[in-house]
């Protein structure tokens, strides 16, 4: 049996198993508590649909502990209480070889954070300066971070992922006086010099500094520093730190989602704070609280605020942060090593697993394909009946599942999916073959990452992000025009989120603020749709932007005005979703253009047959690809297969609107086929994506 075949059989046991559940059982409401009454339309506002919080918790805020008010205190407490636990870790290379992780405890950490921080102090700054870090994740990251958390600087990541001048425009919109900088980052942050010469007075190394670096920093006014020679400034100096509180700023997280610049989103401390307090609220109501043995593995990247978070409740819990070698090939390796207990990831990481899996299997012969199948089809029907994945097989378990257990470093309990969607037979399929946990959470960084999150053992929230996560408010706001009804039997619409842990605000943008604060609540733009056990179904997005598999948002009205420049595109619209890692597109041609083309190219064929010519889809494309490199597009961004309808898009099939603006919801459900069509192709290997 092959690859596809074998997936084909595992998406049919899924959704066989999974849709007998669902005729089976009647839920009810279990996951969430009605906290407000439903409000209809105004001439103002549409109607919303009833507010809801967590059923593991009703109060708003999380009650108060004693010294708990900031980031700093979350370190400084577990380095009070676990001084001699491993806290960072990274592999030690011998002879040019991999070995072992090699760790410092959480008070080696704190006194190395100690004499970072008071050499920003000796350097002039303070409370409220901005400070920039710019690197992979690494122990130094962490150990910056803290100093800025101690001192009560802001703390602005940087990343260069957000597209050209990106770390330029951040260093300048959030005036950032102080940047770490890993050191093979150097050449790209002095990039952004002279201009960014204009805030930033001094660089910190996390390694060693050339002289010529030296020198050209020097020449703009500014002053550089190795780690080491940095330590050196404040190390016969000591400062007192100063009085924060909840409500201070803790870090500034620059992000994307519109057309226009990046965002730079403020999060406080207690927006931190309510986050860690609701995930151990809903993780100790399952059984499955994080505990000082628990072992993460940071790849994901801490400029963003998934990974914040989370290495956050590690440490705020007294565990171990092992970290990665930052290829993404070895990542197998540095999990092996490191045996982490709980893993993250983005549906990208998790849907290479899946294939990587599923070829091993399908490759195994038949025997061994029969002895899998058998004991899937077993786990899984016992899943179905309510038995938590310890209890469904624990002897497939340990004779069939042990295999991929092992891939992971034999000890994961728990996998937290976020950042995009998790495809549903993904999902299902990890539930049964891992042996842990398989999670999907929801949030975005205005929410401080988590919003939602699935629940341990609860086979019907498959393909959900679950009920929201305690301390956290939800409802759902109609949009008429698409035809979301909060108030409806199935209640649809945009998801609204109130709380402690939504931000500040956009630094320096109060006028974006406004445009999705309102009345109090924070509206995301996405649409979901309640499930009747309270989990959340993420159904839709309110604007054309929509995030790819690993995580990138595509502005498609943007992307649709820089492809319409191609002299053979009439009219295009684009098409992405969270499952796929490609755009694709429906493409009106140029009839006198690609006619010529036809002729130039001794092809004879009429209009409508040179529209279904392998060769001019090909041509398409590569007039496509031209725009788009011009233009400076991101990967993403290009267009990887087409589909030349040579009817345009027209009122009568109900594509356009009168004023002649595209209905996506219209185009998506007419060229359904043909964009799964095109999936399929990009998605098979060997196989023309054209």
């Amino acid at each position: 049996m092959g690859q596809l075949a074998f997936e084909n059989t595992v998406h049919l046991i899924i959704e066989n198993m999974y849709e007998t559940l669902n005729l089976l059982t009647v839920l009810e409401k279990r996951f969430i508590v009605e906290v407000e009454k439903a409000t209809e339309a105004t001439e103002e506002r549409p109607s919303m649909g009833p507010v809801y919080r967590s059923v593991f918790c009703n109060d708003p805020i999380p009650p108060p502990i004693q010294g708990l008010d900031t980031c700093w205190d979350i370190f400084r407490m577990s380095v009070e209480k676990y001084p001699t636990n491993r806290m960072l870790g990274v592999r030690e290379i011998v002879d040019g070889k991999p070995g072992n992780y090699k760790w410092q405890t959480y008070k080696e950490v704190y006194d190395m954070v100690v004499k970072v921080g008071n050499s920003i102090r000796a350097c002039g700054y303070g409370e409220g300066v901005k400070c920039g870090i710019y690197g992979a994740n690494s122990p130094k990251w962490i150990m910056s971070m803290e100093a800025c958390n101690a001192h009560g600087l802001f703390c602005v990541p940087l990343y260069d992922s957000l597209g050209a001048g990106a770390v330029e425009f951040i260093i300048s919109h959030a005036e950032v006086s102080i940047a770490f900088v890993e050191e093979k980052k150097i050449p790209e942050l002095l990039k952004a010099f002279p201009n960014a010469a204009n805030y930033v007075k001094t660089i910190v190394s996390f390694g060693d500094v050339t002289p010529e670096q030296k020198q050209e920093v020097e020449n703009f006014g500014l002053t550089m520093y190795s780690w080491d020679d940095f330590l050196k400034v404040g190390h016969d100096q000591t400062f007192e730190l100063p009085v924060k509180k909840k409500s201070d700023v803790c870090t500034i997280m620059y992000t994307s989602g519109t057309t226009g610049e990046p965002k730079g989103v403020l999060i406080s401390n207690e927006s931190i704070i309510t986050l860690l307090a609701g995930i151990h609220k809903v993780l100790k109501s399952c059984n499955e609280k994080l505990n000082d043995k628990d072992v993460y593995l940071s790849y994901l990247p801490l400029a963003h605020i998934f990974d914040r978070v989370i290495e956050e409740a590690m440490i705020m819990h007294g565990a171990s942060i092992g970290f990665w070698r930052g290829d993404v090939r070895l990542l197998l390796e540095d999990i092996a090593e490191l045996k982490p207990t709980i893993f993250v990831a983005v549906p990208r990481v998790l849907d290479r697993v899946y294939n990587g899996l599923t070829q091993k299997i399908s490759t195994g012969g038949f025997i061994k394909q029969t002895v899998f199948n058998f004991a899937y089809s077993y786990k899984l029907s016992n899943i179905c009946k309510g038995k938590s994945h310890e209890e469904a097989s624990p002897l497939f378990d340990r004779i069939v599942f042990n295999k991929v257990k092992q891939a992971l470093g034999g000890r994961v309990r728990i996998i937290l999916s976020g950042a995009a969607p998790l495809s549903k037979h993904v999902e299902g399929f990890l539930r049964v073959v891992t042996c842990a946990h398989i999670l999907q959470g929801y949030g975005l960084t205005e929410t401080c990452a988590g919003t939602f999150v699935s629940l341990p053992n609860e086979k019907d929230m498959l393909g959900t992000v679950g009920p929201p996560v305690p301390y956290v408010d939800v409802c759902l706001e109609s949009i008429p025009e698409m035809g979301y009804d909060a108030l409806g039997s199935t209640p649809s619409g945009e998801i609204c989120v109130r709380g402690k842990t939504v931000f500040t605000g956009y630094h320096k943008r109060e006028d974006l603020t406004k445009d999705v604060m309102i009345n109090g609540w924070f509206h995301t733009g996405d649409i979901g749709e309640w499930q009747p056990n309270g989990a959340m179904k993420i159904v839709d997005r309110k604007k054309n932007i929509f995030k790819l598999s690993q995580g990138e948002y595509v502005a498609v009205e943007h992307l649709e005005n820089i492809y319409i420049q191609a002299s053979v595109v009439d009219a295009i619209w684009i098409y992405g979703n969270s499952f796929e890692s490609y755009l694709v597109a429906i493409v009106n041609l140029n009839k006198p253009t690609i006619e010529q083309w036809a002729e130039e190219n001794n092809i004879t064929a009429d209009f409508d047959s040179l529209c279904g010519d392998s060769r001019t889809k090909t041509y398409v494309i590569g007039e496509l690809v031209k725009i788009a490199k011009d233009k400076k597009l991101k990967g993403f961004e290009f267009i990887k297969a087409v589909h030349l309808d040579p009817v345009p898009f027209d009122m009568e099939r109900g594509l356009m609107t009168p004023t002649f603006k595209k209905k996506r919801p219209e185009l998506l459900k007419y060229y359904k086929n043909t964009i799964d069509d095109m999936y399929k192709t990009l998605n098979t290997p060997n196989k023309s994506n054209a």
